[in-house]
């Protein structure tokens, strides 16, 4: 399982865009650049309150979506799919080219 960071993070990847621009600054702030809500809310002019309730929202707004879309859960199934294939062709030579055709596979999300 994912740590919160780690899973916010993907999240963002995934969601960003689909956030507003305040939600992004802040959400790259704290989850990205590992800001504190006071460093956050001195560099952007609010209390910290306002910043705690920023991110409280757009993790509510990123977890929504997830649950909508499921892309990161898609995304991590066709990471254990494709470890699983790989540990299947263990020792014969084809191996290092079918991961490199999986890797880009996996890229295109």
């Amino acid at each position: 399982m994912l740590d919160e960071t780690t899973r916010m993070n993907l999240l963002y990847d995934f969601y960003g865009p689909l956030l507003t621009g305040r939600q992004r600054n802040v959400m790259e702030l704290y989850f990205h650049e590992d800001w504190s809500f006071g460093e956050i809310a001195d560099h952007l002019g609010i209390s910290r309150q306002g910043v705690f309730e920023a991110v409280k929202r757009s993790r509510t707004v990123l977890e929504d979506l997830e649950k909508e879309l499921g892309l990161l859960s898609k995304h991590i199934r066709r990471k254990e799919i494709a470890e699983a294939i790989l540990d299947q062709l263990e020792g014969l030579p084809e191996k290092e080219a079918v991961r490199r055709l999986l890797d880009e596979l996996l890229e295109l999300d």
